[in-house]
């Protein structure tokens, strides 16, 4: 038996061991789901979990109440790997995203190889992120990076529960933007003349970008929902709001994107004679920048778990948070099967098979490929260099394709 058999079945087992206690933790997660930035009992029952396992946690960290900052540090030199930990739900439909795995898969991860750290030195983090899917204050990992918690971590790892097994997707920017119109009310039938109409203006706004729509790649999507539409029918409205995602390939494509989208809505106030202010009300999200390196890890892991892995496509239509990380340190996130291949996130199917038996049977397989995975990076010094400079390859790449410098994709 090769030494990294013989570690990766002692990582296994010590999952195994405790796996009742992982998939009650990401059972009852998924029975009390919490959107965004109100995760208590989530966040709550991950950081116990963390705490009995002699993690440091720091809670309630760069801007967020249900945030945290766990780490287990040997003493002794060596990398640093973070295990992102996700457990917001959406809004109506629960954990459709399937963030009751994420959150947990990643503390099992971490708990397993933190009983290896004396033997490997390094340290583990663990980083509770919330609101993933966005909202008020959300995609809370942009504050992490802002606020340093970024700093001297060498590899991030989650995985996803998803239709098919997956390494790492390329997904989406994304800009997240509020638009409140203010005219001036009045009684809708009295003195209409006297009054200019919020709502028209966002109608107009509406109907612009739609012809906006037409002229764009096919990459790029804008949804959008009046937020605000008015009080009765029969006021005429002087404040009504907007609410709009605008995603494309690259953050730069999505700025230009977003530009157009403001003047859109600055145009609409000339029409209808009101003034609008619009803001972003969650951080901005990249895309993400793929490790190969990394990938070829995590590959191997997972099929060592006995996962079949769809190689085929390498693109993901969606956005997430994770791709604000993926531009500072080398960062992971394949997907582990949960359903039928045509599963599709953000559904009532999604969230009905987030909780089933093969869920979890996917909570803990992904928790060993993530742990061993972890342990691989800890030991071997030279696939940490291959690791770094693919992505530092991958930065310069993407600099070059927006015509930046590699500092200013870092920022």
């Amino acid at each position: 038996m090769s030494f990294l058999v013989e570690k990766r079945e002692y990582i296994n087992k010590l999952i195994e061991d405790n796996k009742d206690i992982y998939i009650q933790t990401s059972q009852q997660i998924h029975a009390n789901p919490e959107v965004g930035n109100e995760e208590f009992f989530a966040s709550t029952k991950l950081i116990k979990l963390l705490e009995n396992a002699d993690f440091q946690v720091n809670k309630g960290i760069a801007g967020h109440e249900t945030s945290f900052f766990a780490l287990r540090d040997s003493g002794i030199e060596g990398p640093t790997i973070a295990f992102l930990a996700e457990y917001d739900a959406l809004p109506s439909i629960g954990h459709a995203d399937g963030h009751n795995i994420v959150g947990t898969a990643s503390v099992a991860a971490s708990i397993a190889l933190a009983e290896l750290l004396n033997e490997t030195g390094g340290r583990i983090i663990v980083l509770g992120t919330p609101a993933e899917e966005g909202g008020s204050n959300g995609s809370a990992k942009g504050n992490f990076i802002k606020h340093g918690y970024i700093e001297d971590i060498d590899v991030a790892l989650l995985i996803r529960p998803a239709g098919k097994t997956t390494l790492t997707l390329e997904t989406l920017a994304m800009d997240s933007l509020d638009f409140h119109f203010l005219g001036e009310a009045s009684h809708a039938t009295a003195s209409p003349e006297i009054v200019t109409n919020a709502l028209e203006a966002v109608i107009h706004f509406f109907n612009g970008v739609s012809a906006l729509r037409s002229q764009l790649p096919s990459n790029v999507s804008i949804n959008g929902i009046i937020t605000h539409g008015g009080d009765a029918s029969n006021i005429i409205p002087y404040f009504a709001s907007a609410r709009f995602h605008i995603s494309a390939k690259t953050w730069k494509e999505t700025e230009e994107i977003s530009k157009k989208v403001r003047f859109i809505a600055n145009g609409a106030t000339l029409i209808t004679g009101t003034s609008v202010k619009i803001e972003r009300f969650q951080n901005e999200v990249q895309d993400f920048v793929v490790n190969s390196v990394l990938d070829e890890v995590v590959h191997s892991e997972l099929e060592a778990i006995g996962e079949v892995v769809y190689t085929e496509s390498k693109q993901y239509n969606d956005s997430t948070d994770v791709g604000n990380i993926s531009y500072v340190v080398p960062t992971a996130r394949p997907s582990i099967k949960i359903g039928p291949d045509d599963l599709i996130a953000h559904t009532i199917e999604f969230r009905e098979a987030a909780k089933s038996e093969a869920a979890n049977e996917a909570l803990i397989k992904g928790a060993k490929a993530l742990a061993t995975t972890g342990y691989r990076i800890l030991t071997d010094a030279k696939l940490l260099h291959q690791i770094r400079k693919d992505f530092n390859a991958s930065l310069a790449r993407k600099a070059k394709e927006d015509g930046m410098d590699v500092c200013d994709l870092k920022d």
